[in-house]
């Protein structure tokens, strides 16, 4: 496929004899990239580097400072132009000591961890009985009285979905919760992980915030054998007593984008965004949620640029601070927002296969979103919709009207393992994940318009 892919650019490198050369199909050009990332190392390579001489990046800390300094160096060798980063100031929440034990009926431990944004408890931790609540509906209609003092526990079944669309409705307790235990003048809360393992005592972190000036409160996640233990108490009649410790700090730190380009044809074209988000939670090496992202859309647009000049730029941005607010998307918007885009993607769901394109170009780019869709077929992708696109970095931007499109990724098993220890190396399927590479390629090869031949001196990363 490499020598194909270099017979077919070197077609229209060649100088005209008798009369000028044929250009070369955009179509097979196309399809031999796809075809030869079915065997793509990059992204392997650059998620296995990133978690192994990196590890966990929690947001604004010093180690993701360090991924910073990794990226750039790695982008650099690469081959990218124009590596660098744009760095911001933020809040930084670190965690502490941390542990809940049932004092009675039955006393013994449970397995917890604070969630992004948490309250600390004093050193002592805080002791309290637990109330016990099916969803936040039912602790938004509980009377204060039965909540004040105590400690808020809220339960669900978050179900597996190949889309992850459970994860909108049934994280409303870790995200919703908080806000209301407070306002109902709880000492604490505690939820059951916003995740679909059931068989590991691996909680699940995750950022939530207080809203309408809800005073914080220490709030943390059971894993969800714990949680079922304490519902099993709880439907024997029992009113347990929990002694929760949830030690954490704030401070002011910085965090930053790190972006890099593959040069195009018309320099002055809107460019290609592909991205992804550096900073990790800090249970796991976050090798799913996103070293994974990071090395896939890298993968693809370091394939094209091998293969020669797109006809406009691409971008590659890994977003800091994801994970605790999306600080790196919002503020690429504020700087960048409102610069004409050709496309905006981001790849943050995990590395099992992409099943799905979705995009929203315009109804004047149908033709263009119809192309994508059609390239994307070979490799068991399905079309979507025309007038829908998603990120989590990128959101604000595509409501804002940024054009954009997005490659669903099978998410059956993601929240088996994100956001907990388990989100490690040992988790991405080198095989899926290759196709995924084959899949982002295709899509940055059609968004970024036809590739040509550069002459050998300008070509980069080898």
């Amino acid at each position: 496929m490499r020598i194909l892919l270099a017979g077919l650019l070197a077609t229209a490198a060649l100088p005209a004899l008798a009369q000028p050369a044929a250009r070369p199909d955009p179509d097979q050009i196309i399809a031999a990239l796809r075809t030869d990332a079915l065997s793509d190392e990059h992204a392997w390579r650059i998620t296995e580097d990133l978690t192994t001489e990196v590890g966990q990046r929690l947001a604004g800390t010093e180690a993701e400072a360090r991924a910073r300094a990794w990226a750039v160096r790695r982008l650099t060798a690469l081959g990218f132009a124009n590596v660098r980063i744009d760095d911001f100031a933020m809040p930084v929440w670190q965690r502490g000591r941390e542990a809940a034990e049932l004092l009675g009926p039955y006393p013994q431990k449970l397995v917890v961890a604070a969630l992004g944004n948490s309250a600390s408890t004093p050193a002592g931790g805080v002791t309290g009985e637990i109330v016990a609540f099916t969803d936040v509906e039912a602790l938004r209609a509980a009377p204060a009285e039965k909540v004040r003092g105590k400690i808020v526990y809220i339960g669900h079944d978050m179900p597996r979905t190949q889309d992850g669309s459970g994860y909108g409705i049934f994280g409303a307790p870790r995200r919703q919760g908080p806000t209301v235990a407070s306002q109902k003048g709880a000492a604490a809360i505690v939820v059951r992980s916003i995740g679909t393992d059931r068989e590991h005592r691996n909680p699940h972190t995750g950022t939530m915030s207080y809203a309408d000036g809800a005073t914080p409160i220490p709030a943390g996640a059971l894993s969800n054998p714990d949680a079922d233990q304490l519902e099993r108490i709880l439907a024997r009649g029992q009113r347990p007593t929990l002694r929760l410790t949830l030690e954490s700090r704030v401070a002011q730190g910085r965090s930053g984008n790190v972006i890099a380009e593959v040069p195009g044809r018309d320099q002055n074209a809107a460019p290609v965004l592909v991205s992804c988000h550096l900073d990790s939670w800090d249970l796991g090496t976050g090798a799913l949620d996103d070293a994974a992202g990071c090395g896939i859309v890298t993968a693809a647009a370091k394939r094209v640029m091998e293969a020669g000049m797109p006809a406009r730029p691409i971008r590659i941005v890994w977003f800091g601070a994801e994970e605790v607010g999306l600080f790196g998307g919002l503020d690429y918007r504020a700087k960048y927002g409102k610069q004409p885009h050709h496309a905006i993607m981001e790849s943050d769901f995990g590395a099992d296969r992409v099943w799905k394109v979705d995009s929203r170009l315009g109804k004047e780019r149908e033709a263009e979103a119809k192309r994508l869709q059609l390239m994307l077929q070979p490799l068991g992708i399905v079309p979507g919709s025309l007038t829908e696109t998603e990120g989590s970095d990128i959101g604000p931007m595509v409501a804002d009207g940024l054009p954009g499109a997005s490659l669903a990724q099978d998410g059956t098993r993601y929240f088996d393992i994100h956001h907990t220890p388990d989100d490690t190396l040992a988790m991405v399927d080198k095989k899926q994940m290759q196709q995924n590479v084959a899949a982002w390629t295709t899509a940055v090869a059609v968004l970024a318009g036809t590739v040509e031949a550069r002459p050998a001196a300008r070509r980069r990363g080898r």
